[in-house]
């Protein structure tokens, strides 16, 4: 099945005693057992529930994977993921990488001994300067999230199966539709199911998917006793906006090239960062493994003076000024005081996170209303 096939029916059966064409939402803590120990595969729904079951299949699918896994949260599934290491660990991360991965990375493990390196991967040198024997993850976010920088998931990958890690790519920005680094080799794809997945901004959930047998009953474990699961409400709400992710990442991506062009062109727009300009640094890393370049965009204003982006954050109508991505409506946030301010200042601004730094998450709605709404919002400044 293409794509949009799979998005629709993957996972999913008609319910087999209504004949329901939507999967049921099974609103259960326990399951009845025939006698002690058998069962119909569900003991408690912490550990399996039918229909969060159907939705990591469907994910699975979508990543071109054997396992998917539900979490409740974006930073519950990294949390996961992190578990799977011991005291004395260590850890090669993207250096432009959400604030709430490096507050958990640096705030929370960093307590219970796994150490941390935060380098460019689009160094190879200082990868190879970093890595060493107690080296056992490389952590990949590309898209980046804000600088929009691409990372090159197959060159990444053989950075890691030379040295023997764990390759995790956290796919949130791209979505399966626009990127499947499975297909390239990695071991874990991580998204924040939240933002593009689940598309309709009413539910907080994570996935991860895999290709590792190993890897997912470990994982399926650490999910089971430390309880970081979803509902079936939320199950279901993140299964049937599948349904729709092709379709909507289409209007994202057209919206997008509107978007990015307008702002280039605009004259108090200083810089725009966006993976579909010819000019951007890594574009063709981003033709290569994206099929399309998204509706994420950043942008910083010319002179970089704080005032003028909040002034501008807080003119637009159209476009709302909120934390998350990935919704059908547009988005607007200031990274260096929302969603990356834990990061220390001089840490942002070596990764280019400045004051005016504005972060677009372009949605579905009418390309010219969108357009129409900047152009408000930058003559105001």
């Amino acid at each position: 099945m293409r794509f949009g096939t799979k998005a629709i029916h993957a996972g999913q059966e008609p319910d087999p005693t209504t004949g329901a064409i939507m999967t049921p939402i099974y609103q259960t803590s326990t399951y009845v057992q025939e006698s002690p120990g058998v069962h119909k595969g569900y003991a408690y729904a912490r550990g399996k529930n039918p229909t969060r079951v159907a939705l990591e299949r469907c994910l699975a699918e979508l990543e071109n994977a054997k396992h998917g896994l539900c979490f409740s949260s974006g930073m519950g599934a990294a949390d996961a993921i992190i578990k799977l290491l011991v005291p004395g660990d260590e850890v090669i991360a993207t250096d432009d990488l959400y604030g709430g991965s490096y507050r958990m990375f640096t705030k929370v493990f960093a307590k219970y001994g796994i150490v941390f390196h935060f380098v460019d991967m689009h160094d190879f040198e200082a990868l190879e300067k970093t890595v060493n024997a107690k080296t056992k993850m490389l952590w990949v976010e590309t898209p980046t999230n804000p600088m929009m920088k691409i990372i090159d998931i197959e060159r990444c990958v053989a950075f890691a199966k030379k040295h023997h890690l764990i390759s995790v790519i956290d796919n949130t920005f791209a979505s399966p539709y626009l990127q499947n680094p499975l297909d390239m080799n990695a071991d874990i794809v991580m998204h924040s199911a939240t933002k593009y997945l689940n598309g309709h901004s009413d539910v907080v959930m994570g996935a991860l998917c895999t290709n590792d047998d190993n890897l997912y009953e470990q994982l399926a474990f650490i999910a089971n006793s430390c309880g970081a699961t979803p509902g079936p409400q939320d199950s279901f709400l993140v299964l049937r906006g599948l349904k729709t992710l092709h379709v909507r990442m289409e209007r994202h991506c057209a919206n997008g090239v509107v978007v990015a062009n307008f702002l280039a062109n605009h004259p108090k727009v200083e810089k725009v960062y966006w993976p579909g300009f010819p000019s951007h640094p890594n574009h063709e890393v981003a033709k290569k493994q994206m099929r399309d370049f998204g509706g994420m965009i950043s942008f910083c204003l010319k002179g970089d003076r704080f005032e003028d982006a909040s002034k501008l954050a807080q003119t637009v109508r159209v476009f709302s000024l909120a934390e998350s991505l990935g919704g059908v409506e547009s988005l607007l946030g200031h990274p260096a005081s929302m969603t990356h301010a834990s990061i220390p200042k001089p840490e942002r601004e070596r990764s280019g996170i400045t004051d005016s730094l504005l972060r677009l998450s372009v949605g579905i709605e009418d390309a010219e209303d969108l357009i129409e709404d900047l152009t408000n919002a930058l003559n105001a400044i």
